[in-house]
């Protein structure tokens, strides 16, 4: 199997990752009961979890777009004659 193929495939995986997490970040909260003394941390905790998805699938998406960007762009091969330290002095 192409290196690029298993990339695809990864991208394509992330897409599924990303559908995910956008489901769990349109989940309703937990309704806050009074009677419930432990709902303040749960509405936290709901809240927390709809934050990391969010970000989750953003960081993805980028990640996902340079990959892809990557895919597409060209491969350049070097035009300088020279060795490792020539090109590097530039």
């Amino acid at each position: 199997m192409d290196i690029n193929e298993i990339k695809l495939q990864i991208i394509k995986a992330g897409e599924k990752a990303v559908t995910q997490l956008v489901k769990v970040a349109q989940e309703d909260i937990i309704k806050y009961d009074k009677d419930d003394e432990l709902a303040p941390d749960r509405l936290k905790n709901a809240a927390a979890t709809k934050k990391l998805a969010i970000f989750d699938a953003f960081e993805i998406l980028s990640r996902i777009d340079a990959e892809r960007q990557a895919l597409e762009a060209p491969v350049k091969q070097n035009e300088s004659k020279g060795g490792f330290a020539e090109r590097r002095a530039k």
